[in-house]
């Protein structure tokens, strides 16, 4: 068995309702889409394609479990490193992706929330996606992050550099600095603790995402393929979550 994969069994049933253990904050690393077009001898975006789609079902299903916060890691820091071609066409689906979903984000009472330093994106992509977010401000309900060109050693630095700077500059002593005051400093810190972390296709590695926040979070690997991942293999690892014991370093 591959280190820190969940076991068949726990993946075998899905959780029953009023009798699960439901993680209030979970993200995905959504790993697999060129593999998946790969298997079956599709281009690179087509599989991207099919991942927005599992993004849809996921994200539907999430609202339906009543997870409170559901972060997916949609576009690293490192994947500026991609050809030119599919760095392309995966802006062209976040686009799309913007455009067909936000009004069904804004009746299920949906928050956008973007991570990361999305202001490198083109500026047209940049303008629709403040406009999403603002649209989405007022919203009640449960919360969708996206993490978009986001690295985790790049904002513990951020955080770093700015309490660094107020304590230079006086308005801070260095010595009052603990971990709940640099857990606020980041860009999650006004959300629940993150809870359960999911990674698809197989690789088992956190590839710089949520490096500060998955601390203490329960890691699920799983060796499904991103564009096959379902609402069901989604409930499963609900399930699993629910049987994990949680001792946050105690006993």
């Amino acid at each position: 068995m591959r280190p820190f994969a969940a076991p068949a069994a726990d993946l075998a049933t899905a959780p029953d309702s009023g009798d699960v253990v439901l993680p209030r904050h979970v993200a995905i690393i959504m790993d697999g889409n060129g593999r998946w077009a790969k298997k079956r001898l599709l281009p690179r975006v087509a599989g991207h394609r099919q991942g927005v789609e599992a993004v849809r079902r996921v994200a539907r299903a999430a609202r339906t479990l009543g997870i409170e916060v559901l972060t997916l890691y949609a576009f690293s820091s490192e994947n500026w490193r991609r050809p030119e071609e599919e760095v392309s066409d995966l802006m062209g689906l976040l686009r799309l992706f913007i455009r067909s979903d936000l009004d069904e984000l804004i009746r299920d009472n949906v928050r956008l929330r973007i991570i990361g330093d999305y202001q490198r994106f083109s500026p047209d992509l940049v303008k629709l996606i403040d406009d999403a977010v603002g649209r989405t401000a007022v919203n009640t309900g449960p919360i969708l992050v996206i993490a978009l060109n986001y690295g985790a050693q790049a904002e513990i630095l951020s955080v770093s550099r700015r309490l660094a700077e107020k304590a230079r500059d006086g308005l801070l002593d260095p010595t009052t600095i603990d971990e709940a005051m640099f857990e606020r400093e980041l860009e999650t810190g006004d959300l629940p603790p993150l809870d359960l972390l999911i990674r698809t296709s197989g690789e088992v590695r956190l590839s710089n995402f949520l490096l500060w926040q998955a601390a203490y979070a329960e890691l699920l690997f799983v060796d499904t393929l991103w564009p096959e991942f379902d609402a069901d293999t989604f409930a499963q690892a609900i399930a699993t979550f629910g049987q994990r014991q949680r001792r946050f370093g105690g006993l």
